[in-house]
């Protein structure tokens, strides 16, 4: 609805006003009239309608048919040929997707790069500030600030809604995927709430991605996320038991995994491989997930290729978070010893502090390494720091598990 909105308004804070308005029409009219057959279309279509009144009210809508009618008389002036270019390349260019085109526009080049992320998943990608914070691991407030400075400029400044083209829209990719994969990832590792998982950001993310690569099919970036999307969510439906608890990744049975993806994901992957010579940050995620989703099974996974592609990832892409993934994969390919050696850097990394996932490697490495005691506490902190309620409670039943290890030894 905000992306609908924002194009036939032009205005975000208007745009988000009016969906809110749409929801609480919702929340008035259904319980009193039962639940439409469609309800999304119900809101979209009762947004549309505010919206339309709203520019009646304003008498904006005259305007805008006036402003179109003048670009329409200019470019007929032009010569027939040059028009009919023109018109091609914008057949070429445009993005007809209100998703994905509002994505482009807010990651205009004149806000800062971090303003760019956190606006548009605050406002196309279901994500709350604390959510976006937890992703960048930045304090809630410097994230919220980022959001307001945004649409301050944006207001301020007033910054073409009009879709890029051309070189333009190719300026703003690297926002655009970073957005896309941000939105997928929370889908796939929920950072807050009762579930591990939210599917439908994974949906959104792959449906964005395919988008994306359509309208830039040479873009090898694109693909390279396109395969990483794909392969990750094919392992979806396996990464839960029957009684909806998080399944870790080598005890998943992989028979579930959808085969179709993963054909999806290393086509695109292909694709990415043949556009550029060597592969950038997402297309060696993507080379990652394709060891695991090559491997029959947990013990057959090839932890020697995928400790030097993420040395590689590192290398080109530096991050916190990258290192603790490969601390990981060093631990399965040389032993739990030399992981905990890599980690003890990280553990005193200020950006890592708040980030469950540190304290959570830590306690995996020091049980394989029979230190029982130490691996119950990191998992306590780990639990302490989660703000998903299943994978705190999975940490808190291992610290439990350990706990009762301990006592029965003492026995």
């Amino acid at each position: 609805m905000v992306a609908c909105l924002s194009r036939l308004l032009r205005d975000l804070d208007l745009a988000e006003d009016l969906a809110q308005e749409a929801c609480l029409a919702a929340l008035e009219r259904w319980p009193m009239q039962g639940l439409p057959d469609k309800p999304g279309a119900w809101l979209m279509s009762t947004a549309k309608n505010r919206a339309l009144d709203y520019l009646r009210h304003r008498k904006m809508a005259q305007q805008r048919q006036q402003e179109l009618a003048q670009d329409l008389l200019a470019q007929e002036m032009h010569q027939a040929p040059d028009f009919l270019e023109a018109l091609d390349q914008a057949r070429q260019d445009e993005v007809g997707d209100d998703m994905l085109r509002l994505i482009f526009i807010a990651c205009h080049p004149d806000l800062p790069p971090e303003s760019r992320t956190a606006l548009t998943l605050k406002l196309l990608g279901g994500l709350t500030t604390q959510e976006i914070a937890r992703a960048y691991l930045l304090p809630e407030a410097t994230i919220a600030q980022r959001i307001v400075r945004a649409k301050r400029r944006i207001k301020d400044t007033h910054l073409a809604f009009d879709l890029p083209r051309g070189p333009a829209l190719q300026q703003r990719l690297d926002s655009v995927l970073e957005v896309i994969y941000l939105i997928f990832n929370e889908g796939y590792a929920a950072s807050s709430g009762a579930e591990s998982m939210r599917p439908i950001l994974c949906q959104e993310g792959l449906r964005l991605g395919r988008l994306l690569t359509q309208i830039q099919p040479q873009a090898a970036e694109a693909q390279g996320l396109l395969a990483l999307m794909a392969l990750q969510a094919s392992r979806l439906a396996a990464r839960r038991d029957a009684q909806g608890h998080p399944v870790l990744l080598e005890a998943q049975d992989r028979s579930r995994w959808d085969q179709g993806l993963i054909e999806q994901g290393l086509q695109a992957l292909a694709l990415a491989a043949h556009s550029e010579a060597e592969l950038g940050p997402y297309g060696l995620q993507a080379a990652i997930a394709t060891c695991h989703a090559r491997a029959r099974s947990a013990d057959q996974t090839d932890w020697a290729k995928i400790d030097a592609l993420y040395f590689a990832l590192h290398r080109l892409h530096p991050s916190p978070v990258i290192a603790l993934n490969r601390v990981v994969a060093h631990a399965m390919h040389q032993g739990p010893a030399a992981g905990l050696q890599m980690l003890a850097p990280l553990l005193q990394d200020p950006a890592l502090q708040s980030y469950p996932w540190l304290p959570a490697v830590q306690g995996d490495l020091l049980e394989k390494l029979g230190q029982t005691e130490q691996a119950s506490q990191a998992f306590e902190a780990a639990a302490a720091l989660s703000g998903n309620a299943q994978d705190r409670q999975q940490m808190l039943e291992r610290a439990h598990r350990l706990k009762a290890q301990i006592k029965t030894s003492e026995t």
